[in-house]
């Protein structure tokens, strides 16, 4: 597990920064590892989240197809797992209906406090959510949209992989989000993200007092790039 100091000072950035960061570890990281289809954010001036994902899978536009006894069977494993370790969890959530993905809302007021209270610091789905006035106080959503009905929404599987706005996702990966969106970042590169992160706030600093000074040129702009480059 990581250190909760080291997920502390990763909370301390936002979403885009530690894209940035990742980019500079790894160039490959240009391309994999965040969404990329636009998400809704409720609450989008609650602080970053980051954590251990758990993954899930749910369906919404027909009828479940395991009995009463077997479906409470179900959603008690799940529930076990998403009160597993690691922690602090962050739910990552695929709705498989297709073409019509988002038609009944897994998430709401209860699923949020439930989640809330076992651990979970916030979701990330591709499916619809409910219940804003009444969703759990500080816990982060991302969602695909807002709809008002839950239709037949069910539990499909858990603890596999998932692919949500474009970010695939595997049960215990580190993910950070925010209202901008989410990004997975590798184990090997945790440690580093921070030191890449205030290195790029140093760079981007040169630029940024500059541009906001007042009789800011091209001139002045080459000479902050110059300065820039020399920051290490």
């Amino acid at each position: 597990m990581i250190d909760a100091a080291l997920l502390a000072k990763l909370r301390t950035y936002d979403t885009p920064t530690i894209c940035n960061a990742l980019e500079i570890l790894d160039p490959a990281r240009r391309l994999t590892g965040f969404t990329v289809k636009p998400l809704v954010c409720p609450f989008p001036t609650l602080p970053p989240i980051v954590g251990y994902a758990k993954t899930a899978t749910h369906r919404s536009t027909h009828i479940h197809e395991f009995d009463a006894a077997r479906q409470r069977e179900q959603r008690i494993a799940y529930y076990e797992y998403v009160a597993s370790q690691p922690a602090p969890s962050i739910m990552v959530m695929q709705d498989l209906d297709g073409a019509e993905v988002g038609f009944g809302a897994f998430w709401g007021e209860v699923m949020s406090a439930v989640h809330q209270g076992l651990g979970c610091l916030g979701v990330v789905t591709d499916g619809s959510i409910r219940d804003i006035d009444q969703w759990a106080a500080g816990f982060q959503a991302l969602a695909g949209s807002i709809v008002p009905s839950h239709a037949h929404v069910h539990l499909a599987d858990f603890g596999k992989e998932v692919r949500v706005a474009g970010m695939l996702v595997r049960s215990g990966d580190i993910v950070h989000a925010d209202r901008h969106g989410a990004v997975t970042i590798p184990e090997a590169l945790v440690e580093k993200a921070p030191t890449a992160c205030d290195l790029l706030a140093r760079k981007e600093a040169v630029i940024l007092e500059m541009a906001r000074a007042p009789g800011f040129t091209v001139a002045k702009l080459r000479e902050a790039l110059k300065k820039q480059d020399e920051i290490h």
